[in-house]
């Protein structure tokens, strides 16, 4: 049989091996489905439908419960993210400033839209809500980084820091 490899070069057989001990340790622990969901969030960088799939059948829970906890809370994704996730804040400090006009020009130059990810698997984009720094707005992060008091002039050199070349 050979190896299912997907879209980012990741190896789907590779990570089942390790999800299957998460699912025989805990699948029958009352109250583990948060538990399951993050550890297979670490294992596949985010909760594709595929890992749900297979959740739900380890743990016998129906597939809503599943995706309804995992579209509940905000640290689950249920799309890829990039090695470089940027978040622009769309708060209201930060949307008045421009952060509106920021996502745009990031989802120009980058080619995708919110929630997406690079073909390459480099770059993703999201919109968040405050982040707690509205005094530098309009805000961006990029991973744990924080980018403030920014015109969209900025992001050329932002994503030149992350190696990001047209």
């Amino acid at each position: 049989m050979s190896e299912k490899v997907c879209c980012c070069g990741c190896n789907k057989d590779q990570q089942f091996t390790e999800l299957a001990p998460v699912l025989d340790k805990y699948a029958a622990v009352p109250g583990s489905l948060i538990t399951i969901l993050q550890k297979a969030q670490d294992i596949y960088g985010y909760l594709p439908i595929e890992v749900q799939e297979i959740i739900s059948e380890g743990m016998e829970v129906p597939m809503e419960k599943i995706f309804g906890v995992a579209t509940f809370y905000a640290q689950f994704s249920l799309s890829p993210k990039g090695k470089y996730n940027i978040s622009v804040c769309l708060g209201t400090a930060c949307y008045v400033k421009g952060a509106g006009i920021l996502m745009e020009k990031l989802e120009e130059a980058l080619g995708i839209g919110a929630d997406e990810c690079t073909e390459d698997g480099k770059f993703s984009l999201a919109a968040c809500r405050c982040i707690g720094a509205c005094g530098l707005a309009p805000v961006l992060t990029v991973n744990e980084e924080v980018y403030g008091r920014l015109v969209t002039d900025d992001v050329p050199g932002i994503l030149e820091k992350y190696g990001f070349s047209k």
